[in-house]
């Protein structure tokens, strides 16, 4: 096997409006590097309702903002997104939408992906969310892997956590993850970055 240090950076790109879906992230990214890997964290812009607002090219803080480009250069994606009514945030179905080229060249084929999400109650559509980001990554022909219940987490979480994806619920806009939550974040983001190291080896074989 080829060691960690010759694998692409994963990119791990998120959309966060109170810093839940961030905090994840970063959880993710987090595992990503104990496994050796170089964890790219990008967020996704917001997208204005105001046709005569112009979003900076910096945002104000947090990571720099994502690229269709970004998506060429990584090893394998992490993507996240507050839950909106049980579906992904209109910023990220937006930068979705602006990757036709990307699939054309079928630049994200056969690249590991996950996805996680937060929401502000237990049932407020995280799994729903998650299938749903799931959708245009399957098109792209990306290896979607979720998070197995081997991790004892999954069984035992009265918070966040699916075999979809990671997840966080802030009950009361409580943006810290519980224990469970930080625990299957992290778990996700090593198991994508051996996906990556493993699919890498056979490709190259």
């Amino acid at each position: 096997m080829k060691p960690a240090s010759s694998i692409s950076p994963i990119l791990i790109v998120y959309y966060s409006v109170s810093g839940s879906t961030q905090r994840l992230a970063e959880a993710i990214a987090r595992g990503v590097e104990a496994q050796g890997v170089e964890a790219m964290l990008r967020q996704v812009p917001r997208v204005s309702d105001n046709l005569t607002m112009a979003v900076s090219d910096i945002p104000e803080d947090g990571a720099p903002y994502v690229t269709p480009d970004d998506l060429a250069t990584c090893s394998a994606l992490a993507l996240g997104s507050p839950t909106r009514f049980g579906n992904m945030a209109s910023a990220v179905k937006y930068f979705l939408d602006q990757t036709s080229q990307q699939w054309l060249s079928g630049s994200l084929i056969d690249k590991p992906a996950c996805v996680f999400t937060s929401s502000s109650s237990m049932h407020g559509g995280q799994e729903s969310t998650l299938l749903s980001m799931q959708i245009p990554l399957l098109h792209h022909g990306m290896v979607l892997c979720g998070i197995p219940y081997s991790q004892a987490a999954l069984h035992s979480t009265q918070s966040g956590g699916t075999p979809y994806g990671a997840t966080h619920v802030a009950h009361n806009n409580n943006t810290q993850l519980s224990a469970d939550e930080l625990q299957l974040a992290i778990a996700q983001g090593a198991r994508l970055a051996r996906l990556a190291i493993a699919l890498q080896e056979i490709q190259h074989d």
